[in-house]
């Protein structure tokens, strides 16, 4: 016999009417919310990776019979960095192929840049750049195979096997060296040593990774919510009518399903139509190579199967009453109390948070592994907290409509914690960004140029034939000998000199172009240099703290509209009867609003604060002190994205207002 469930489902769809549609296309756009959102994360982390790959090459990676000589080098220019890979064939060995973006082997005297380093040299004057480099007629490009984005700055450059950029001490700047020089002799382009400039982008994406798979969570679980009371009372109907349990958990799977699956694929159809303006947005060394973004088939099918089975994991778990109690569920006699053992699990798993970072030494893997452990008890905590916050408000209530907003607090603690749980989570990124700040600026080394010699003569004999370079160049600046064992010196324990420039940016690099001749071993180098390590990481995650508190503000915002617009739905009823009894409609909005700040006070504070101890932790691990000014950005956000969700929220009054226009026929 033909299962009925499939019928049946499409028939109660079509006659749910208006109310039916408006919570299926709710959903739906829920769906593709938190889709969109997962997909764009995930690309940023999978792409990071790609590209950091990318850039592996111009690491030379020693071997034992070498055909030619590879140095790195790294300079700055206007504060960005310039990657300078030498390369030299070494005299009666075979032929060396060509690194990734070139198609032969360079010869002496041929440089090769990026498309945005050619535009760079074109655009600066040559004292302040194009002079650090051999003249040449014309450079030739290096293509997209050796480059790990659009606006990377990097050189190839020939040179002869006796040069000095290519000699047995090429990159020996000192202490400062580590992922910016490096020097040996190779056989062919495959290093395994990222650059400097990406090699932490993947972890750092994955971390913010770790702080939106909850909030997408949250919202793919109100999603398949959406509409639960009026599905419980009409399943509840069935169920009496002689359905049986697995009919009914198979029409709500198939409803649920049907709906997830349609927003899942036009969120991930959003994605994959914004990739090139997506590939627009700069992350770390700037924007992407489209292709880069795409994340591949399986995991553009693994995350809409992932969404569309959260909403339906979600639906189907609210039928355990309609199962076992329909009468129960048709009486609305489900008074919704939340347990004692969620603060217990609660505080261990703190506890267990707590211990496993007193010691520090996580990698990324744990630290992400710990976050969703939080995520997840807070996720579970939270009801506990509306229900009690219910009880003790509705005690002291002294108004109509707090006592209402504590009443539905107590009734429903589940349903009032999906509201509020979007923001309550972001609160704890929001508090744990905004005030870290890890690492030190170099800010001592502010408008200097050192220069690296072998000894204290050579440094001598450098320091005199850097003022008359300076001079020629027209910079004004006071240079000095570094002896060596000067540890507080830009030039860090190494003999040579420091130039003090007076001037800007433009200043700068022109006595760091004059000064080239002199790196005998290196290029000159300023504080960008020094710092560059600190630098990058704290870049990159001031970026990916940008980028995960405005996606956890978007999820929260429409995380609490939603789940707003469901619950005037799912109380038309309840509003219609308050209605007849004489209730005004302002004071059952003003029960909605409060039925959110109360909640939304105390979690979000409590969240807040925990993101600001687990920033401290981090910063008493490095070192540092934490971002005093970051307050004012805590503020800021915190105060965005309340105002935002209010918004969200205020966006179902003219719904209430519907539903409540004929209290009789909605009461009945």
């Amino acid at each position: 016999m033909r299962s009925p469930v499939l019928p049946l489902t499409w028939h109660l769809a079509k006659s749910s009417g208006r109310r039916g549609l408006q919570s299926q296309l709710l959903a739906a756009g829920a769906a593709a919310v938190g889709a969109f959102v997962l997909l764009v994360m995930l690309a940023a982390t999978l792409g990071s990776g790609a590209r950091a790959d990318r850039t592996a090459w111009r690491t030379p990676e020693p071997a034992e019979h070498a055909t030619a000589v590879q140095a790195l080098a790294t300079t700055y220019v206007r504060h960005e960095p310039v990657t300078v890979v030498n390369l030299a064939q070494l005299p009666d060995r075979r032929a060396t192929p060509a690194p990734p973006g070139l198609s032969t082997f360079p010869e002496q005297g041929e440089v090769y840049v990026s498309p945005a380093l050619a535009e760079l040299l074109h655009k600066l004057p040559a004292t302040q750049l194009a002079d650090r480099f051999p003249k040449v007629t014309s450079y030739g490009t290096i293509g997209a195979a050796g480059l790990a984005s659009p606006d990377e700055l990097v050189a190839v450059v020939g040179r002869a096997a006796a040069d000095p950029a290519v000699s047995a001490t090429a990159g020996e700047n000192g202490m400062y060296d580590i992922k910016q020089a490096a020097r040996a002799g190779i056989t062919g382009f495959q290093g395994g040593k990222q650059s400097l400039f990406t090699y932490t982008d993947q972890s750092t994406a994955l971390l913010g990774v770790a702080l939106l798979v909850m909030p997408v969570a949250v919202l793919a679980a109100a999603a398949g919510r959406l509409g639960a009371a009026r599905r419980e009372a009409r399943l509840a109907a069935l169920r009496l009518a002689g359905a049986t349990p697995r009919q009914i958990i198979g029409m709500t799977a198939a409803e649920a399903t049907a709906v997830g699956a349609a927003g899942a694929l036009t969120g991930a159809a959003l994605y994959a139509a914004l990739l090139p303006a997506l590939a627009e947005i700069p992350f770390g060394i700037g924007s992407w190579y489209t292709g880069q973004l795409w994340v591949g088939v399986p995991w553009f099918a693994a995350v809409v199967l992932a969404v569309t089975a959260l909403i339906t994991i979600s639906a189907v778990s609210m039928l355990r009453q309609v199962a076992t109690s329909p009468l129960g569920v048709a009486q609305q006699a489900d008074p919704r109390r939340t347990r004692v053992i969620r603060l217990v699990v609660f505080v261990a798993v703190l506890l267990y948070v707590f211990q496993s970072t007193n010691g520090g030494g996580l990698n990324t893997r744990q630290v992400v592994a710990l976050l969703l452990l939080f995520y997840g008890a807070f996720w579970l905590f939270g009801p506990w907290v509306v229900d009690r916050l219910g009880r003790i408000a509705g005690r002291f209530a002294r108004r109509p409509a707090t006592l209402l907003a504590a009443r539905r607090l107590s009734d429903d603690p589940r349903g009032a914690w999906r509201t509020v749980s979007g923001l309550v989570l972001a609160g704890f990124a929001a508090g744990f960004f905004a005030v870290s700040m890890v690492g030190t600026d170099g800010s001592q080394f502010r408008g200097q140029v050192a220069v690296v010699t072998s000894n204290a003569a050579e440094a001598r004999h450098a320091t005199a034939e850097a003022r008359t370079l300076l001079h020629e160049a027209g910079v004004k600046a006071t240079v000095t000998t570094v002896k060596e064992d000067d540890y507080d010196s830009l030039t860090s324990g190494s003999p040579g000199l420091v130039a003090r420039v007076s001037g800007g940016p433009e200043r700068i690099d022109t006595a760091v172009t004059a000064l080239a001749p002199l790196g005998r071993s290196g290029l000159p180098y300023t504080q960008d240099y020094a710092t560059a390590a600190d630098r990058s990481a704290i870049d990159r995650f001031a970026e990916v703290s940008t980028a995960t508190l405005a996606l956890s503000f978007l999820v929260a915002t429409a995380s609490a509209g939603l789940t707003a617009a469901a619950g005037v739905l799912d109380r038309r009823r309840v509003y219609g009867l308050l209605r007849l009894a004489g209730t005004p409609l302002k004071v059952l909005d003003r029960a909605r609003v409060r039925e959110t700040v109360l909640p939304l006070v105390v979690l979000a504070g409590g969240t807040t604060a925990i993101g600001v101890y687990a920033s401290y932790r981090l910063n008493k691990a490095f070192g540092a002190s934490l971002d005093l000014t970051g307050a004012l950005q805590l503020a800021a956000c915190v105060a965005v994205g309340a105002l935002a969700m209010f918004a969200a929220i205020g966006s179902s009054r003219p719904l209430l207002r519907t539903v409540t226009a004929d209290p009789a026929q909605t009461a009945d």
